[in-house]
């Protein structure tokens, strides 16, 4: 398959922002350029202080955010609403395109995706990368390929913060929107006894299933393609969502036939300038916050239906 690279150029100010409205174009990954922090990234990430001078070189003032696009969902069709939106936002951008094969596409990732410890248990690990576990944490590897979900990502990272809270030996879970299959497949390394994803992407459904085996928890773990309503009759002790705002809150009106009497519903991919309504639409719905997390301009929570 043939796929086309939409290259987003924007001011670093409205990274966030940014990334928001391209996530709204794709159901799988984006990544992203940003060199505003590159010496405190390379320590806290990379734990290095040397930087290849190519690097120390790159343009700090701006991000570029990458989306990737099959030729059968319009790459055209895709750039005309990015620029409708940056422009309502506010937010000059530039927009180019490359086309490329699906491996280049999934070998991108490499470039960008680094180990990255989460939370007070877990790392994630690329699955072409080495890690020392001198803490006794939990280990994650995974290869994201063309699915989203690496952990890098604060949206991820502030999930899997909250779901390493709420998931304990013998509980199950539910995980919305599955990608890659990181949450459901950290859910069941964290303790959990089994973990469903549901996406309508057949690429995430497929390296979900491949990571889950890579990290030996296949026989935990379930990926079903399809609309959530049509696929899932069960009710879970945890349900995860990390998607965007407006999905969230068209969730609340159904996601409590998924959840047990004292589920929890962990939800993510919120932008700051959409946490109001988001909070009002738990109000309406009978969902109360027990933990929020806030990282850059994302939020997440954690709720329970009022009883």
């Amino acid at each position: 398959m043939d796929w086309t690279e939409i290259k987003i150029k924007v001011p670093v100010k409205y990274t966030e922002t940014a990334e928001a409205i391209a996530n709204m174009t794709v159901p799988y990954g984006i990544y992203t350029e940003d060199y505003s922090n590159l010496e405190q990234d390379a320590l806290d990430i990379a734990h290095i202080d040397m930087i290849d001078e190519d690097l120390v070189n790159k343009d700090r003032t701006v991000s570029i955010i990458h989306i990737y696009i099959s030729d059968e969902e319009n790459p055209v069709e895709a750039i005309v609403y990015l620029k409708e939106q940056y422009s309502a936002a506010g937010i000059k951008c530039e927009i180019d395109t490359d086309s490329i094969s699906e491996k280049e596409w999934a070998d991108n990732w490499k470039k960008f995706f680094k180990t990255t410890e989460i939370g007070e248990r877990l790392v994630i690990r690329p699955s072409w990368e080495e890690y020392v576990n001198k803490d006794n944490r939990v280990v994650l590897s995974i290869d994201p390929g063309a699915a989203f979900g690496t952990g890098t990502h604060a949206t991820t990272r502030m999930c899997l913060q909250l779901l390493e809270n709420y998931i304990a030996d013998g509980k199950t879970m539910l995980d919305i929107g599955s990608g890659s299959g990181i949450l459901s497949i950290a859910g069941v390394l964290l303790g959990g006894k089994k973990a469903d994803g549901v996406d309508i992407d057949p690429v995430a459904v497929k390296v979900a299933a491949e990571n889950a085996e890579l990290n030996k928890v296949e026989s935990k773990t379930n990926y079903i393609l399809g609309d959530l309503c049509d696929k899932i009759s069960e009710k879970y002790d945890v349900v995860c969502a990390n998607i965007v705002a407006d999905v969230i809150i068209s969730l609340l009106e159904n996601v409590e036939q998924f959840m047990k009497e004292d589920s929890v519903f962990i939800c993510s991919g919120i932008i700051d300038i959409r946490e109001n309504d988001v909070k009002e639409a738990f109000e309406r719905y009978g969902f109360e916050i027990i933990e929020d997390v806030e990282c850059e301009n994302w939020r997440a929570f954690a709720t329970k239906k009022r009883r």
